[in-house]
């Protein structure tokens, strides 16, 4: 009879659980990213939540909590309630990385994925009055000003200054990392000619680069981008292989149900999947993730082992 209780009090607990997803979400759901308003982050971010606020019938709201090479933001979603009110948006760095470039006060490997919303090809940015029109042009620029050259980053474990450690590596060339609080800045000295390149997503560099605000030398992916085919390749240009691309992951914080988190991710792909949200992303041009929980974990361990492999060519110690 003890045993019977037990197992209709388990089924209830079970089925109120799944009530509670099916009603979900209830009260405003709270998108952080953990950087600075401007970025591709954030306007994908706010594309996101406004989507799901429209799916939902809920409103949503976003935070931007920029600092710390991204895991000041990170940390704080890692600390939340794992009730699905409290979700990430993030490039790579704080839910791949960060474990291999920053001692940090979460684990990356304890996100509960809910998909890949999108990702897009870094393009390599200079500034216009850098005496160089070429990626060769500037790797014998570099050789022949050893520790001249500057780079803007995000942080010490964000995608830009990952991929600047790895031209160094490729190229054999030293420059010197600059770390800002977001994309939005880095641009903003590039612009100004406070620093001499960064690895900038497509999105944002394109128009400013068409514009002529900046020069792009090269596209780091395998093949020429659709938004600009104009650009050389880095294997064209004279690196073969050389890749770096951003890419957006939507995350719950540890301790998530499984459950919840297909929940949530079903109603992401749908928005996603949608012809609004589709060409606002190729706008931007962005390519969709729209992965499933699974689908997205793989992925996330893939760059991991990627990066992982390109930190320990670099050298780079955890900071």
């Amino acid at each position: 009879m003890h045993r019977i209780g037990s197992l209709m009090l388990a089924a209830l607990l079970v089925a109120g659980g799944a009530q509670a997803q099916d009603n979900y979400p209830t009260q405003t759901v709270k998108f952080v990213l953990p950087s600075a308003p401007g970025s591709t982050t954030d306007i994908l971010t706010r594309l996101t939540a406004d989507g799901l606020s429209r799916k939902w019938g809920k409103p949503t709201v976003v935070e931007n909590i920029a600092g710390g090479s991204m895991n000041i933001g990170a940390g704080q979603v890692a600390r939340a309630a794992p009730d699905g009110y409290t979700l990430f948006v993030a490039p790579p760095a704080p839910l791949a990385l960060a474990h291999l470039v920053n001692k940090i006060n979460y684990n990356p490997l304890d996100w509960v994925p809910i998909t890949l919303l999108a990702k897009i090809a870094n393009v390599l940015s200079v500034r216009n009055t850098l005496p160089v029109n070429t990626l060769q042009e500037l790797i014998a620029y570099g050789k022949a000003n050893p520790g001249k050259l500057s780079y803007a980053t995000q942080g010490a474990n964000s995608t830009a200054h990952l991929t600047g450690a790895y031209l160094e590596a490729q190229t054999g060339i030293k420059m010197v990392a600059i770390a800002y609080r977001g994309a939005q800045p880095a641009l903003t000295d590039i612009l100004s000619g406070n620093v001499d390149m960064f690895f900038d997503t497509l999105a944002t560099s394109v128009p400013l680069h068409r514009a002529g605000k900046l020069k792009i030398l090269a596209v780091a992916d395998l093949q020429r981008a659709k938004a600009a085919p104009e650009l050389p390749t880095f294997t064209e240009a004279g690196v073969p292989g050389f890749r770096s691309i951003t890419w957006f992951g939507l995350v719950a914080p540890p301790g998530t149900p499984a459950a919840l988190a297909q929940r949530i991710n079903r109603d992401a792909v749908e928005m996603l999947r949608s012809p609004e949200v589709a060409e606002r992303l190729q706008s931007l041009s962005l390519e969709a993730g729209a992965t499933s929980p699974a689908e997205t974990a793989k992925f996330f361990a893939d760059e991991t082992a990627l990066w992982g492999k390109v930190i320990k060519e670099a050298g780079i110690e955890p900071q």
